[in-house]
Protein backbone atom coordinates (compact mmCIF):
# COMPACT_ATOMS: atom_id res chain seq x y z
CA UNK A 1 0.00 0.00 0.00
CA UNK A 2 0.97 3.59 -0.61
CA UNK A 3 2.29 5.53 2.85
CA UNK A 4 0.26 8.17 1.77
CA UNK A 5 -2.86 6.26 1.39
CA UNK A 6 -2.22 4.45 5.77
CA UNK A 7 -1.08 8.34 6.90
CA UNK A 8 -4.80 8.72 5.35
CA UNK A 9 -6.48 6.35 7.33
CA UNK A 10 -4.62 6.22 10.34
CA UNK A 11 -2.52 9.49 10.96
CA UNK A 12 -1.99 9.10 14.48
CA UNK A 13 -1.00 5.31 14.86
CA UNK A 14 2.76 4.94 15.53
CA UNK A 15 4.62 4.13 12.44
CA UNK A 16 8.13 3.97 14.84
CA UNK A 17 9.26 3.78 18.08
CA UNK A 18 12.07 4.28 19.54
CA UNK A 19 12.71 1.39 22.18
CA UNK A 20 14.83 3.22 24.22
CA UNK A 21 13.92 6.84 24.11
CA UNK A 22 9.81 5.91 23.70
CA UNK A 23 9.91 8.47 21.26
CA UNK A 24 6.72 7.95 18.51
CA UNK A 25 6.35 9.00 14.72
CA UNK A 26 3.77 8.44 13.46
CA UNK A 27 1.93 7.15 10.07
CA UNK A 28 1.13 11.20 9.65
CA UNK A 29 4.16 12.60 10.61
CA UNK A 30 6.24 9.95 8.79
CA UNK A 31 4.58 10.99 5.69
CA UNK A 32 5.12 14.47 5.98
CA UNK A 33 8.45 14.53 6.90
CA UNK A 34 9.61 12.21 3.75
CA UNK A 35 7.37 14.42 1.48
CA UNK A 36 9.09 17.62 2.45
CA UNK A 37 11.92 16.06 1.74
CA UNK A 38 11.20 14.57 -0.83
CA UNK A 39 10.17 18.24 -2.19
CA UNK A 40 13.52 19.76 -1.31
CA UNK A 41 15.12 16.55 -3.38
CA UNK A 42 12.87 17.37 -6.17
CA UNK A 43 13.61 21.67 -5.69
CA UNK A 44 17.69 20.26 -5.95
CA UNK A 45 17.21 19.18 -9.23
CA UNK A 46 17.17 15.77 -8.16
CA UNK A 47 15.11 13.25 -10.53
CA UNK A 48 14.75 9.40 -10.86
CA UNK A 49 17.46 7.49 -11.33
CA UNK A 50 19.40 10.16 -9.35
CA UNK A 51 21.15 9.04 -6.03
CA UNK A 52 21.53 10.26 -1.96
CA UNK A 53 23.36 9.34 0.61
CA UNK A 54 22.74 9.54 4.11
CA UNK A 55 24.99 8.04 7.66
CA UNK A 56 23.15 8.16 10.61
CA UNK A 57 22.65 5.98 13.89
CA UNK A 58 19.40 4.27 14.60
CA UNK A 59 17.94 8.35 14.43
CA UNK A 60 13.63 8.69 14.67
CA UNK A 61 14.61 10.17 11.22
CA UNK A 62 16.42 7.22 9.43
CA UNK A 63 13.18 5.80 7.78
CA UNK A 64 12.02 8.92 6.76
CA UNK A 65 14.59 10.13 4.61
CA UNK A 66 14.40 6.28 2.95
CA UNK A 67 10.77 7.19 2.49
CA UNK A 68 11.95 10.25 0.86
CA UNK A 69 14.32 8.68 -1.53
CA UNK A 70 11.89 5.83 -2.27
CA UNK A 71 9.21 7.73 -3.13
CA UNK A 72 11.30 9.91 -5.61
CA UNK A 73 12.23 7.55 -7.69
CA UNK A 74 15.70 7.52 -6.14
CA UNK A 75 19.07 5.43 -5.84
CA UNK A 76 19.67 5.74 -1.74
CA UNK A 77 22.80 4.39 -0.03
CA UNK A 78 22.56 4.24 3.77
CA UNK A 79 25.94 3.99 5.04
CA UNK A 80 27.51 2.51 8.36
CA UNK A 81 28.17 4.91 10.68
CA UNK A 82 31.00 3.44 12.23
CA UNK A 83 32.91 3.90 9.04
CA UNK A 84 36.24 6.34 9.23
CA UNK A 85 36.10 9.59 7.17
CA UNK A 86 38.06 8.15 4.52
CA UNK A 87 35.75 4.79 3.93
CA UNK A 88 32.86 7.43 3.78
CA UNK A 89 34.39 9.61 1.07
CA UNK A 90 34.73 6.49 -0.79
CA UNK A 91 31.24 5.13 -0.67
CA UNK A 92 29.87 8.80 -1.45
CA UNK A 93 31.99 9.73 -4.69
CA UNK A 94 31.68 6.09 -5.91
CA UNK A 95 27.68 6.03 -5.60
CA UNK A 96 27.98 9.76 -7.78
CA UNK A 97 25.76 10.86 -4.64
CA UNK A 98 24.41 14.70 -4.87
CA UNK A 99 22.93 14.92 -1.71
CA UNK A 100 24.08 13.58 1.74
CA UNK A 101 22.88 13.76 5.27
CA UNK A 102 24.27 12.91 8.47
CA UNK A 103 23.46 13.57 11.82
CA UNK A 104 25.61 15.70 14.56
CA UNK A 105 26.43 12.85 16.31
CA UNK A 106 28.44 10.88 13.51
CA UNK A 107 31.73 12.30 14.08
CA UNK A 108 33.43 10.63 10.99
CA UNK A 109 30.89 12.45 8.45
CA UNK A 110 31.54 15.83 10.55
CA UNK A 111 34.85 15.58 10.74
CA UNK A 112 35.13 15.72 6.98
CA UNK A 113 31.84 16.27 4.67
CA UNK A 114 31.73 14.61 1.63
CA UNK A 115 32.38 16.78 -1.72
CA UNK A 116 28.82 16.82 -2.98
CA UNK A 117 26.26 19.46 -3.88
CA UNK A 118 24.26 19.59 -0.98
CA UNK A 119 25.06 18.20 2.40
CA UNK A 120 22.65 18.78 5.42
CA UNK A 121 22.96 17.77 8.96
CA UNK A 122 19.87 16.74 11.89
CA UNK A 123 19.94 18.24 15.33
CA UNK A 124 23.13 21.08 14.79
CA UNK A 125 25.45 21.71 11.74
CA UNK A 126 28.92 21.63 11.69
CA UNK A 127 31.17 23.52 9.15
CA UNK A 128 30.00 22.59 5.17
CA UNK A 129 26.89 21.36 6.38
CA UNK A 130 23.06 23.13 6.08
CA UNK A 131 20.38 22.79 8.50
CA UNK A 132 18.04 19.52 7.48
CA UNK A 133 15.28 20.87 9.56
CA UNK A 134 15.55 24.37 8.20
CA UNK A 135 15.97 23.46 4.94
CA UNK A 136 13.26 20.79 5.04
CA UNK A 137 10.75 23.10 6.70
CA UNK A 138 10.65 25.08 3.94
CA UNK A 139 8.67 22.83 2.17
CA UNK A 140 4.97 21.97 1.66
CA UNK A 141 4.06 18.23 2.92
CA UNK A 142 2.55 17.07 -0.07
CA UNK A 143 3.78 14.31 -2.60
CA UNK A 144 5.96 15.74 -5.61
CA UNK A 145 4.29 15.42 -9.30
CA UNK A 146 5.87 12.64 -10.97
CA UNK A 147 6.30 9.93 -7.22
CA UNK A 148 7.65 6.22 -8.58
CA UNK A 149 9.20 3.88 -6.53
CA UNK A 150 13.07 4.38 -5.78
CA UNK A 151 15.43 1.47 -4.79
CA UNK A 152 18.56 1.20 -2.18
CA UNK A 153 22.12 0.42 -3.32
CA UNK A 154 24.00 -0.77 -0.79
CA UNK A 155 27.35 -1.82 -0.30
CA UNK A 156 28.50 -4.62 0.93
CA UNK A 157 30.72 -4.38 4.16
CA UNK A 158 33.64 -4.84 2.46
CA UNK A 159 35.33 -8.26 4.51
CA UNK A 160 37.83 -8.38 1.58
CA UNK A 161 38.77 -4.67 -0.39
CA UNK A 162 36.71 -1.76 -0.93
CA UNK A 163 32.97 -2.18 0.05
CA UNK A 164 31.15 -2.98 -3.18
CA UNK A 165 27.95 -0.50 -4.43
CA UNK A 166 24.82 -3.33 -4.96
CA UNK A 167 23.13 -1.46 -7.90
CA UNK A 168 19.69 -3.37 -8.85
CA UNK A 169 17.47 -2.38 -11.53
CA UNK A 170 14.85 0.85 -11.17
CA UNK A 171 11.92 0.08 -11.89
CA UNK A 172 10.48 3.19 -11.76
CA UNK A 173 6.97 1.84 -11.18
CA UNK A 174 4.34 3.76 -9.61
CA UNK A 175 4.79 4.63 -5.75
CA UNK A 176 2.86 2.07 -3.16
CA UNK A 177 3.73 -1.09 -6.51
CA UNK A 178 4.20 -4.15 -4.22
CA UNK A 179 7.62 -5.58 -4.73
CA UNK A 180 8.87 -8.75 -4.58
CA UNK A 181 9.77 -8.56 -0.83
CA UNK A 182 6.55 -7.23 -0.12
CA UNK A 183 4.98 -10.41 -1.64
CA UNK A 184 7.82 -12.79 -0.30
CA UNK A 185 6.86 -11.40 3.21
CA UNK A 186 3.13 -11.57 3.08
CA UNK A 187 3.44 -15.02 1.54
CA UNK A 188 5.77 -16.40 4.39
CA UNK A 189 4.64 -14.18 7.69
CA UNK A 190 1.37 -12.99 7.18
CA UNK A 191 1.86 -9.33 8.75
CA UNK A 192 -1.03 -6.89 8.67
CA UNK A 193 -2.15 -3.19 10.03
CA UNK A 194 -1.73 -4.91 13.51
CA UNK A 195 1.84 -6.17 14.05
CA UNK A 196 4.55 -4.56 15.82
CA UNK A 197 7.89 -5.40 14.14
CA UNK A 198 11.01 -5.51 16.35
CA UNK A 199 14.46 -4.59 14.23
CA UNK A 200 17.02 -4.77 16.79
CA UNK A 201 20.21 -3.84 14.25
CA UNK A 202 21.43 -1.20 12.54
CA UNK A 203 18.87 0.36 10.39
CA UNK A 204 21.83 1.05 7.28
CA UNK A 205 22.05 -2.73 6.85
CA UNK A 206 20.28 -3.97 3.94
CA UNK A 207 17.80 -6.42 5.84
CA UNK A 208 16.50 -3.92 8.39
CA UNK A 209 16.01 -1.05 6.34
CA UNK A 210 14.31 -3.31 3.83
CA UNK A 211 11.96 -4.99 6.02
CA UNK A 212 11.38 -2.11 8.16
CA UNK A 213 9.88 -0.03 5.17
CA UNK A 214 8.09 -3.04 3.71
CA UNK A 215 6.47 -3.87 7.17
CA UNK A 216 5.49 -0.09 7.03
CA UNK A 217 3.47 -1.03 3.58
CA UNK A 218 1.29 -3.41 5.63
CA UNK A 219 0.34 -0.25 7.76
CA UNK A 220 2.45 -2.43 10.82
CA UNK A 221 3.99 -0.42 13.35
CA UNK A 222 8.35 -0.70 13.60
CA UNK A 223 9.74 -0.28 17.21
CA UNK A 224 13.58 0.07 16.56
CA UNK A 225 16.50 -0.49 19.69
CA UNK A 226 18.65 2.21 19.04
CA UNK A 227 21.28 -0.34 20.26
CA UNK A 228 20.97 -4.14 20.50
CA UNK A 229 20.85 -5.03 24.16
CA UNK A 230 19.73 -8.87 25.23
CA UNK A 231 17.76 -7.78 28.31
CA UNK A 232 16.45 -5.06 26.34
CA UNK A 233 15.21 -6.71 23.23
CA UNK A 234 13.08 -9.03 25.71
CA UNK A 235 11.83 -6.21 27.31
CA UNK A 236 11.10 -4.28 24.03
CA UNK A 237 8.63 -7.79 23.00
CA UNK A 238 6.51 -7.33 26.31
CA UNK A 239 6.45 -3.80 25.96
CA UNK A 240 4.96 -3.35 23.18
CA UNK A 241 3.45 -6.79 22.28
CA UNK A 242 6.14 -7.43 19.20
CA UNK A 243 4.71 -10.09 16.74
CA UNK A 244 6.88 -10.11 14.22
CA UNK A 245 11.30 -9.49 14.65
CA UNK A 246 14.61 -10.33 12.53
CA UNK A 247 17.95 -11.40 14.62
CA UNK A 248 21.47 -12.43 13.76
CA UNK A 249 22.92 -15.48 15.76
CA UNK A 250 24.71 -13.46 17.97
CA UNK A 251 22.01 -11.98 19.15
CA UNK A 252 20.27 -15.55 20.08
CA UNK A 253 23.90 -16.18 21.45
CA UNK A 254 23.58 -12.98 23.60
CA UNK A 255 20.77 -13.58 24.92
CA UNK A 256 20.80 -17.13 25.66
CA UNK A 257 23.55 -16.52 28.12
CA UNK A 258 21.37 -14.03 30.11
CA UNK A 259 21.13 -15.61 33.61
CA UNK A 260 17.57 -18.35 33.34
CA UNK A 261 15.66 -16.00 35.56
CA UNK A 262 16.47 -13.18 33.64
CA UNK A 263 15.16 -14.85 30.22
CA UNK A 264 12.16 -15.67 32.23
CA UNK A 265 11.37 -12.28 33.51
CA UNK A 266 9.82 -11.58 29.97
CA UNK A 267 6.49 -12.22 28.20
CA UNK A 268 7.34 -13.00 24.84
CA UNK A 269 4.27 -14.77 24.42
CA UNK A 270 3.03 -11.88 21.42
CA UNK A 271 5.77 -13.25 19.20
CA UNK A 272 4.83 -15.09 16.30
CA UNK A 273 7.79 -14.76 13.88
CA UNK A 274 11.26 -14.83 14.82
CA UNK A 275 13.49 -14.45 11.50
CA UNK A 276 16.97 -14.82 11.72
CA UNK A 277 19.82 -14.55 8.69
CA UNK A 278 23.13 -13.03 7.87
CA UNK A 279 25.36 -15.57 9.45
CA UNK A 280 24.85 -19.30 9.85
CA UNK A 281 23.48 -20.49 13.25
CA UNK A 282 24.92 -23.07 15.56
CA UNK A 283 22.46 -25.93 15.66
CA UNK A 284 22.77 -26.36 19.66
CA UNK A 285 22.22 -22.39 19.52
CA UNK A 286 18.73 -22.92 16.91
CA UNK A 287 17.66 -25.98 18.99
CA UNK A 288 17.65 -24.06 21.89
CA UNK A 289 15.73 -21.07 20.67
CA UNK A 290 13.42 -22.95 19.10
CA UNK A 291 12.89 -24.58 22.80
CA UNK A 292 12.50 -21.79 24.51
CA UNK A 293 10.42 -19.79 22.06
CA UNK A 294 9.12 -22.53 19.95
CA UNK A 295 9.06 -22.98 16.22
CA UNK A 296 8.58 -19.92 15.00
CA UNK A 297 11.84 -19.42 13.82
CA UNK A 298 12.25 -18.34 10.01
CA UNK A 299 15.72 -18.75 8.61
CA UNK A 300 16.76 -17.29 5.31
CA UNK A 301 20.00 -17.54 3.02
CA UNK A 302 20.52 -14.26 0.67
CA UNK A 303 22.76 -11.15 -0.01
CA UNK A 304 22.35 -7.49 -0.61
CA UNK A 305 22.70 -8.66 -4.43
CA UNK A 306 18.84 -10.10 -3.85
CA UNK A 307 20.22 -12.49 -6.60
CA UNK A 308 18.71 -15.33 -4.11
CA UNK A 309 16.38 -16.10 -1.53
CA UNK A 310 16.68 -19.34 0.49
CA UNK A 311 13.82 -19.79 3.48
CA UNK A 312 13.82 -22.27 6.23
CA UNK A 313 11.00 -22.60 8.44
CA UNK A 314 11.30 -24.36 12.14
CA UNK A 315 9.61 -27.15 11.05
CA UNK A 316 12.26 -27.35 7.89
CA UNK A 317 14.92 -27.06 10.25
CA UNK A 318 13.83 -29.70 12.86
CA UNK A 319 14.09 -32.06 9.35
CA UNK A 320 17.54 -31.15 8.30
CA UNK A 321 19.36 -29.63 11.31
CA UNK A 322 22.03 -27.34 9.78
CA UNK A 323 20.08 -26.17 6.57
CA UNK A 324 19.07 -22.73 5.88
CA UNK A 325 16.73 -23.73 3.60
CA UNK A 326 15.46 -24.47 -0.60
CA UNK A 327 14.89 -21.82 -2.89
CA UNK A 328 12.43 -19.97 -2.86
CA UNK A 329 14.20 -17.36 -5.35
CA UNK A 330 17.21 -18.67 -7.80
CA UNK A 331 18.37 -21.96 -8.27
CA UNK A 332 21.04 -23.47 -6.60
CA UNK A 333 24.11 -24.66 -8.27
CA UNK A 334 27.21 -26.53 -6.36
CA UNK A 335 30.30 -26.25 -8.48
CA UNK A 336 34.28 -26.91 -8.29
CA UNK A 337 36.73 -25.00 -9.05
CA UNK A 338 36.74 -25.92 -12.86
CA UNK A 339 33.11 -24.96 -12.80
CA UNK A 340 31.45 -28.58 -13.00
CA UNK A 341 28.44 -29.16 -11.05
CA UNK A 342 28.81 -31.35 -7.51
CA UNK A 343 26.68 -33.60 -6.58
CA UNK A 344 24.89 -33.89 -3.22
CA UNK A 345 26.46 -34.04 0.07
CA UNK A 346 29.89 -32.44 -2.06
CA UNK A 347 30.65 -29.31 -0.51
CA UNK A 348 31.70 -26.47 -3.69
CA UNK A 349 31.18 -22.66 -4.51
CA UNK A 350 27.37 -21.80 -4.63
CA UNK A 351 26.41 -20.23 -8.03
CA UNK A 352 22.40 -18.86 -8.38
CA UNK A 353 20.61 -19.42 -11.73
CA UNK A 354 17.56 -17.46 -12.49
CA UNK A 355 17.38 -14.98 -10.13
CA UNK A 356 17.63 -11.38 -10.55
CA UNK A 357 20.42 -9.30 -12.41
CA UNK A 358 22.43 -6.65 -10.13
CA UNK A 359 25.75 -4.99 -10.44
CA UNK A 360 29.00 -3.65 -8.50
CA UNK A 361 28.60 -0.25 -9.16
CA UNK A 362 31.55 1.43 -11.11
CA UNK A 363 33.09 -1.83 -10.83
CA UNK A 364 33.24 -4.11 -13.94
CA UNK A 365 35.84 -6.46 -12.55
CA UNK A 366 33.97 -7.04 -9.63
CA UNK A 367 31.05 -7.81 -11.42
CA UNK A 368 32.21 -9.95 -13.84
CA UNK A 369 34.02 -12.21 -10.87
CA UNK A 370 30.76 -12.51 -9.54
CA UNK A 371 29.58 -14.13 -12.72
CA UNK A 372 29.80 -18.11 -13.57
CA UNK A 373 33.28 -18.44 -15.68
CA UNK A 374 31.50 -20.32 -18.31
CA UNK A 375 28.89 -18.12 -19.15
CA UNK A 376 25.44 -19.51 -18.20
CA UNK A 377 24.21 -16.48 -16.64
CA UNK A 378 24.73 -17.70 -12.58
CA UNK A 379 25.74 -15.24 -10.04
CA UNK A 380 27.42 -16.01 -6.63
CA UNK A 381 28.27 -14.37 -3.51
CA UNK A 382 31.51 -16.07 -2.21
CA UNK A 383 30.14 -18.82 -0.51
CA UNK A 384 30.80 -23.02 -0.30
CA UNK A 385 28.10 -25.06 0.28
CA UNK A 386 26.42 -28.25 -0.50
CA UNK A 387 22.93 -29.89 -0.77
CA UNK A 388 21.38 -32.82 0.54
CA UNK A 389 19.16 -35.89 -1.44
CA UNK A 390 16.03 -33.18 -0.92
CA UNK A 391 17.47 -30.19 -2.17
CA UNK A 392 18.39 -28.50 1.06
CA UNK A 393 21.68 -26.24 1.49
CA UNK A 394 23.88 -26.36 4.27
CA UNK A 395 26.72 -23.25 4.14
CA UNK A 396 30.08 -24.26 4.65
CA UNK A 397 31.57 -20.45 5.10
CA UNK A 398 33.31 -18.64 2.74
CA UNK A 399 35.66 -19.37 -0.14
CA UNK A 400 38.02 -16.81 0.99
CA UNK A 401 38.24 -18.18 4.98
CA UNK A 402 39.02 -21.59 3.92
CA UNK A 403 42.30 -23.09 5.43
CA UNK A 404 44.89 -25.84 3.52
CA UNK A 405 46.67 -26.91 5.75
CA UNK A 406 48.73 -29.78 4.84
CA UNK A 407 46.96 -30.50 1.93
CA UNK A 408 43.42 -30.71 3.40
CA UNK A 409 40.46 -28.09 3.24
CA UNK A 410 39.55 -27.14 6.48
CA UNK A 411 36.43 -24.65 6.97
CA UNK A 412 36.87 -22.29 9.82
CA UNK A 413 32.80 -21.86 10.46
CA UNK A 414 32.29 -25.93 11.85
CA UNK A 415 35.24 -24.53 14.74
CA UNK A 416 33.29 -21.28 15.32
CA UNK A 417 30.10 -23.17 15.51
CA UNK A 418 31.56 -25.52 18.70
CA UNK A 419 33.24 -22.69 20.61
CA UNK A 420 30.58 -20.37 20.31
CA UNK A 421 28.19 -21.97 22.58
CA UNK A 422 31.08 -23.09 25.12
CA UNK A 423 29.60 -21.50 28.28
CA UNK A 424 32.86 -19.43 28.63
CA UNK A 425 33.06 -17.61 25.61
CA UNK A 426 31.21 -14.74 24.38
CA UNK A 427 32.79 -14.20 20.76
CA UNK A 428 34.86 -16.58 18.53
CA UNK A 429 36.74 -16.31 15.49
CA UNK A 430 38.80 -19.63 13.59
CA UNK A 431 40.83 -18.57 10.46
CA UNK A 432 44.17 -19.67 8.89
CA UNK A 433 47.81 -18.41 10.29
CA UNK A 434 50.90 -19.68 8.45
CA UNK A 435 52.54 -22.54 9.33
CA UNK A 436 55.95 -23.39 8.00
CA UNK A 437 55.23 -27.60 8.38
CA UNK A 438 51.78 -27.27 7.38
CA UNK A 439 51.29 -23.84 5.15
CA UNK A 440 48.15 -23.19 7.40
CA UNK A 441 47.07 -23.89 11.10
CA UNK A 442 43.86 -23.37 12.47
CA UNK A 443 43.70 -20.28 15.04
CA UNK A 444 41.07 -19.35 17.47
CA UNK A 445 40.84 -15.70 18.70
CA UNK A 446 38.05 -15.87 21.81
CA UNK A 447 36.67 -13.21 23.73
CA UNK A 448 35.96 -14.56 26.84
CA UNK A 449 32.90 -13.97 28.90
CA UNK A 450 34.93 -13.52 31.91
CA UNK A 451 38.34 -11.14 31.42
CA UNK A 452 39.49 -13.00 34.39
CA UNK A 453 39.45 -16.57 32.50
CA UNK A 454 42.04 -15.64 29.73
CA UNK A 455 45.05 -17.71 29.81
CA UNK A 456 46.22 -21.40 29.17
CA UNK A 457 44.13 -23.18 31.35
CA UNK A 458 41.01 -21.95 29.10
CA UNK A 459 42.71 -22.29 25.92
CA UNK A 460 43.27 -26.09 26.60
CA UNK A 461 39.81 -26.00 27.75
CA UNK A 462 39.02 -25.17 24.57
CA UNK A 463 40.93 -26.81 22.29
CA UNK A 464 39.54 -29.99 23.95
CA UNK A 465 36.02 -29.25 23.78
CA UNK A 466 36.45 -28.63 20.12
CA UNK A 467 38.12 -31.66 19.72
CA UNK A 468 35.04 -33.84 21.11
CA UNK A 469 33.02 -32.54 18.75
CA UNK A 470 35.18 -32.18 15.77
CA UNK A 471 37.55 -33.89 13.89
CA UNK A 472 41.03 -32.89 15.60
CA UNK A 473 41.95 -31.50 12.17
CA UNK A 474 39.75 -28.95 12.03
CA UNK A 475 40.09 -27.80 15.54
CA UNK A 476 42.57 -24.29 16.38
CA UNK A 477 45.93 -25.76 17.44
CA UNK A 478 45.97 -22.87 19.61
CA UNK A 479 43.89 -19.85 21.29
CA UNK A 480 44.38 -16.44 21.69
CA UNK A 481 42.44 -13.84 24.09
CA UNK A 482 41.18 -10.30 23.11
CA UNK A 483 38.86 -8.19 25.57
CA UNK A 484 36.37 -7.72 21.92
CA UNK A 485 36.40 -8.91 18.55
CA UNK A 486 35.92 -6.86 15.30
CA UNK A 487 32.45 -7.21 14.34
CA UNK A 488 30.03 -5.43 12.76
CA UNK A 489 26.94 -4.53 14.76
CA UNK A 490 24.85 -6.46 11.98
CA UNK A 491 26.54 -9.49 13.51
CA UNK A 492 29.04 -9.71 10.74
CA UNK A 493 32.19 -10.52 12.07
CA UNK A 494 34.87 -8.61 10.22
CA UNK A 495 37.40 -11.58 10.60
CA UNK A 496 39.74 -10.28 7.83
CA UNK A 497 41.39 -7.48 10.45
CA UNK A 498 42.07 -10.74 12.42
CA UNK A 499 43.46 -12.98 9.98
CA UNK A 500 45.46 -9.97 8.01
CA UNK A 501 46.96 -8.91 11.21
CA UNK A 502 48.21 -12.31 12.16
CA UNK A 503 49.44 -12.95 8.65
CA UNK A 504 51.63 -9.57 8.56
CA UNK A 505 53.16 -10.10 12.06
CA UNK A 506 54.28 -13.92 10.14
CA UNK A 507 55.86 -11.70 6.79
CA UNK A 508 57.36 -8.81 8.98
CA UNK A 509 61.14 -9.08 9.33
CA UNK A 510 61.79 -9.57 13.19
Amino acid sequence: MHLGQIAALTPDKPAIVMAGSGRVVTFGELNDESNRLAQLLHAEGLRPGDHIAFMLENHPLFLAIAWAAQRSGLYYTAISSRLQPEELAYIVENCEARVFITGASVEAAAQAPPDVPLRLMLGGTAPGYESYEERVAQHPPVPIEDECEGVDMLYSSGTTGRPKGVKPVLSKAPMGTPGALYQLIDFLFQPNADSVYLSPAPLYHAAPLRYCLTLHRFGATVVVMEKFDPEGALAAIEKYGVTHSQWVPTMFIRMLKLPEDVRARYDISSLRVAVHAAAPCPVPVKERMIEWWGPILHEYYAGTEGNCFIYASSEDWLAHKGTVGRPLLGQIHICDDDGDELPPGVPGTLYFGEGPEFEYHGDPAKTAASRDPRGRGWTTLGDVGYVDEDGFLYLTDRQSYMIISGGVNIYPQEAENVLAVHPKVADVAVFGVPDLEMGEAVKAVVQPLSPDDAGPALEAELIAYCRDHLAHYKCPRSVDFRPELPRHPTGKLYKRLLKDEYWKQATTPQ
